[in-house]
């Protein structure tokens, strides 16, 4: 029997190669966007697996839409890569990124809990949860300290699902996810932005770029 597998935030860096890591796998793999019908999945199709997936527009913040979909497809594994992605616009939009990180998490989790099914979930957590490792590093046992509004939404869904998987019983787990490059990065990152700036300086020579 096929296992099928839902990744939301599949447009994303994570989500492509994770999409196509699973299509390898066997698996039969959806994706969601707020509205599947007009998102160009642009990394998808760089990578030349837009069609070898299937698609489900899904709101994470609203839950009827998320018990929705997970009925429909019913899904063996789910993967959260979703949510708002920049720490800096965080400072800006932090009930926009709490509820996108938290509120979208915590209804995945009810709807699995609800639905009585086994379905695993995995969480993207992030390093940000640490705060500042400038001076030391940091493994599963180093105390979170969230210094902006997107490492504390992080924090948040991290322990909902602790809560979870030790409340419910629920096949729910988080992956701390440090920085991670790849082409398909956008360039809004400030790696990127190095990136960019450099390959313009070779191709127009550095007195002209200055």
């Amino acid at each position: 029997m096929v296992s099928k597998a839902l990744i939301c935030g599949v447009s994303g860096q994570d989500g492509t190669y994770l999409a196509q890591l699973l299509l390898r796998k066997g698996y039969e793999v959806y994706g969601t966007s707020r509205d599947a019908q007009i998102s160009s999945f642009k990394n998808l199709e760089t990578l030349g697996i837009r069609g070898r997936l299937k698609y489900e527009s899904m709101t994470l913040t609203d839950f009827r839409s998320v018990l929705q979909v997970l009925s429909k497809i019913e899904p063996d594994e789910v993967y959260n890569l979703a949510g708002q992605t920049s720490v800096g616009l965080s400072f800006e939009q932090p009930v926009e990124t709490l509820e996108s990180i938290a509120t979208g998490t915590l209804n995945l989790l009810e709807v699995i809990r609800f639905l009585e099914k086994p379905v695993k979930l995995y969480n993207a957590s992030s390093s940000e949860c640490f705060g500042d490792l400038s001076k030391s590093g940091a493994d599963e046992n180093t105390p979170f300290h969230p210094r902006s509004p997107y490492a504390v939404a992080k924090a948040a869904a991290f322990w909902q699902v602790a809560n979870y998987r030790e409340a419910y019983g629920l096949f729910a787990c988080s992956g701390i996810l440090f920085n991670h490059e790849s082409p398909l990065r956008p360039r809004r990152f400030v790696t990127q932005k190095i990136i960019s700036g450099v390959c313009n300086i070779l191709k127009i020579g550095l007195k002209n770029y200055t």
